[in-house]
């Protein structure tokens, strides 16, 4: 007969003593990133401790029992309630595994997140802290920053504080902890929702360039280029316009997929020079040139497919001249990325714009570009 303690016949009886030996030579293995289903039995100052079905129960510290500050460790963990957990340390000496229900919180958070922003959605943050570079708030339950250059609000940020923005994301790193919300681009895509091609509206200039000025409609920001301006040459700029101007446009063009805005006062005024001249007086009855001109360019006879050129450094005769009338087609830099509302885009900003750089190379190019 064969040894009983050398290899077992399969019909032989298995006694307690063999599975607990089999218990001891196969354990179940407890890593770190695994989530499993425990069941709290114990709560102390410390934490709460866990069966999960190991050799003894987990734990899990305070302040991993849940996604913000615990005040209640009895409330958020309640004896006898069974539900999923994280191993965020593994079996120590004793067998003991450390659990966490914050971090799956976070990785819910941080997934939900993504979602959000690969869709386009928007959020909410709750402003709780400022510094030199914008403002500081949470998320579901994570920690966001919005930078000033992307606050509608860029002076006192301080009264900023206890505020919900409605704010878009610039960047979403969950390795790196980096959540990056944008206040000024959702604000800008409202608006962009609002405004309508060939409307005429009210605005605030809030930027002067060379090429333009950039316009502030509700949110939105769209490019007034030079050529847009007036029928004459505009020798300069900063002689029409001041930063804080209220001034009326029409939109000429929206560029749904870029995001940007073309805008023209051409249009309004009753002879060439007159927006240069007279742009108060024009900004007064905009509303009633707009009208006229519409009906003008509707009741005017089509134009030959070939009209002369006129100087534009010579007086013209033309009474009142459409948004588009000119044959030659429109320069590629007439629809500009806009800055945001709040913020007058800085020089070295535009100087990389590959809009403000064709604008430039026309400006070189063109004498009546040139501010």
């Amino acid at each position: 007969m064969s040894d009983s303690t050398s290899v077992p016949n399969s019909t032989q009886a298995f006694s307690m003593e063999d599975f607990e030996s089999a218990l001891q030579e196969y354990d179940y293995e407890f890593t770190r990133g695994q989530k499993i289903q425990g069941t709290i039995v114990q709560i102390t100052s410390d934490g709460a401790y866990v069966d999960i079905g190991g050799k003894s129960p987990a734990f899990v510290p305070t302040n991993e029992a849940a996604l913000g500050f615990v005040n209640n460790l009895e409330a958020t963990l309640p004896i006898g309630e069974t539900r999923e957990f994280l191993i965020i340390r593994e079996q120590d000496a004793e067998g003991q595994v450390t659990l966490s229900v914050r971090q799956l919180a976070l990785d819910q958070a941080w997934a939900d997140i993504k979602e959000m922003a690969e869709t386009g959605k928007s959020t909410q943050m709750r402003v709780t802290g400022v510094n030199k570079g914008g403002v500081m708030g949470e998320v579901s339950g994570l920690r966001a920053f919005i930078p000033r250059s992307h606050l509608q609000q860029r002076d006192n940020l301080e009264s900023l504080v206890g505020q919900l923005l409605t704010a878009t994301f610039l960047e979403v790193n969950q390795e790196n902890r980096k959540l990056v919300l944008s206040q000024r681009d959702a604000m800008r895509a409202v608006a962009m929702n609002s405004i309508q091609e060939g409307a005429l509206m009210s605005g605030k200039i809030v930027n002067i360039k060379p090429y333009g000025v950039f316009v502030d409609l509700q949110g939105a920001t769209g490019l007034l280029h030079i050529k847009e301006i007036s029928s004459a040459r505009v020798e300069s700029l900063s002689t029409i316009f001041e930063v804080g101007q209220a001034i009326k446009v029409v939109i000429k063009q929206i560029d749904e997929h870029q995001n940007r805005m073309s805008l023209s006062i051409k249009a309004l005024e009753s002879y060439p020079g007159e927006n240069i001249e007279k742009l108060e007086e024009v900004m007064a009855n905009a509303d009633e040139r707009w009208e006229k001109a519409q009906n003008s360019s509707a009741e005017a006879p089509p134009v030959a497919e070939k009209t002369p050129k006129v100087d534009s450094n010579q007086e013209s005769s033309v009474a009142d001249v459409p948004v588009v009338e000119e044959s030659t087609p429109e320069p590629e830099n007439s629809v500009e990325d806009a800055p945001s509302v709040a913020e007058t885009a800085s020089e070295s900003e535009m100087e990389t714009s590959p809009e403000a750089t064709n604008s430039e190379a026309e400006n070189k190019t063109d004498p009546e570009t040139e501010a």
